[in-house]
């Protein structure tokens, strides 16, 4: 198996193995946050700012919303499946040095979709951040191709959950 590529010239991965993710809440201009994901540290990045780190093999969704004195001018979510050092990634603003990007959306009617799926699948007692990565994939896919999706189910979880139990 070949060696994984070296990360880009001038970047640095952090110390500690960790996938680290800026916050910034400027009220009414700029504010993000953690939809859902268990945080390994917390640090702050100054008044504006804190940086959440996630441990290798992490689940995240991170909102973003940008706004001008008229009100939201955008909107993002993003679920993100951080990685091992050494292991392949894609960039993504804030998230250094990067992840697996299972879902990408910056409409806000598929948003609140997505929230209301989060919204159920915590309700039904699954932490979301044990999602399968392709049932957001699945989602990712099916909003794109302006189709319903389908719900994630306990049966879907369990079947999840035993597919990690088989793997060696």
């Amino acid at each position: 198996m070949p060696a994984a590529p070296p990360p880009p010239v001038g970047f640095r991965l952090p110390a500690s193995g960790l996938t680290d993710v800026e916050l910034t809440w400027i009220e009414g201009r700029l504010e993000q946050q953690l939809r859902f994901g268990r945080v390994a540290a917390e640090r702050s990045g100054g008044p504006h700012k804190r940086i959440a780190s996630f441990r290798p093999g992490a689940s995240f969704g991170l909102i973003d919303c940008t706004m001008n004195d008229l009100g939201c001018v955008f909107w993002s979510l993003v679920i993100i499946r951080t990685v091992a050092p050494g292991a392949p990634y894609a960039t993504y603003p804030g998230v250094q040095p990067g992840g697996e990007i299972l879902l990408s959306l910056s409409d806000l009617e598929p948003i609140r979709a997505v929230c209301r799926e989060i919204d159920m699948i915590e309700a039904s007692g699954v932490d979301a951040c044990d999602v399968s990565p392709d049932h957001w994939r699945h989602i990712g896919q099916r909003l794109a191709a302006a189709l319903p999706f389908r719900s994630y189910s306990a049966e879907r979880h369990a079947a999840w959950l035993r597919r990690g139990e088989a793997r060696p």
